[in-house]
């Protein structure tokens, strides 16, 4: 039986030593070892951490997609076993299906869960304005470029209306250029909504321009190896001292555990 953890309100989701692993060859994979983290109400947190430690990993177990093996997963104060009905969940594809309009994709979630009404639908065509997609509602996935989809992906998420979105690389698909627009509109998306938004990535800049905090997860079977706290105003650029000097620690903190990926 899993013990209470008692929590300060201000915790929106708290995780504490989750563990996963799967099995190999007829042996146990160790995956996630103990990986603990909080995320407090409206906070945007990203995850980094070298390629196979088990990003992916966690935001499946958080997802329902997949069962822990242990630890404690908690939403406002609850111990669940899982946070499905409380998260959103974008994935590194847009998954969006070929047979419907782009407008009927971004309508998914109050199709199923019994919200869908004609206001539902006047917000989605704005977000959609808002995300550049304007005169594409009836176009079908198979007629807009990549990052066209990701934009429609994005809005299906936010219409899912929970409080916490699961962002996995959704934009790592992207060009330099198409990336910039898409996370200069999921910020003025997150501070609008002020959802709590856990996103992964791979690319340190991201983070950066992005986030509150940051976990860093170490190799495989990974645990939390670090949290850097971004005090710089929004919106921060690249040449900023001090963005710079988290960067620089952040790719500090990142070489060893990727030269033990590939150890």
């Amino acid at each position: 039986m899993e013990r209470k953890v008692s929590l300060s309100n201000d915790n929106k989701l708290f995780l504490w030593e989750i563990k996963k692993s799967f099995r190999k060859n007829g042996s146990l994979l160790a995956i996630l070892l103990n990986v603990s983290l909080f995320v407090r109400s409206g906070e945007f947190i990203s995850i980094l951490g070298p390629s196979g430690c088990g990003k992916s990993t966690l935001f499946n177990v958080l997802a329902g997609l997949i069962k822990r093996d242990g630890g404690i997963i908690s939403i406002d104060n609850r111990n669940v076993e899982s946070g499905v009905g409380d998260v959103a969940y974008m994935q590194q594809k847009d998954l969006l299906f070929p047979w419907r309009t782009v407008l009927r994709n971004v309508l998914l979630g109050p199709e199923i869960s019994g919200g869908f009404h004609k206001a539902i639908q006047e917000e989605a065509v704005e977000l959609m304005t808002r995300v550049g997609l304007k005169g594409f509602e009836r176009n079908y996935p198979a007629e807009l470029s990549v990052g066209m989809r990701q934009r429609a992906a994005l809005v299906r998420t936010l219409l899912f209306r929970k409080d916490i979105l699961l962002l996995d690389e959704p934009f790592g698909a992207l060009d330099a250029m198409t990336r910039s627009v898409m996370q200069r509109i999921l910020l003025e998306l997150w501070m609008d909504y002020r959802k709590t938004v856990l996103l992964v990535t791979h690319d340190v800049e991201e983070a950066l321009i992005l986030s509150d905090r940051i976990y860093l997860l170490t190799a495989r079977p990974s645990s939390v190896k670090g949290e850097i706290r971004v005090d710089i105003p929004r919106p921060r650029k690249v040449t900023d001292s001090r963005f710079v000097d988290l960067k620089a620690t952040l790719l500090d903190m990142l070489k060893g555990e990727i030269e033990r990926a590939f150890a």
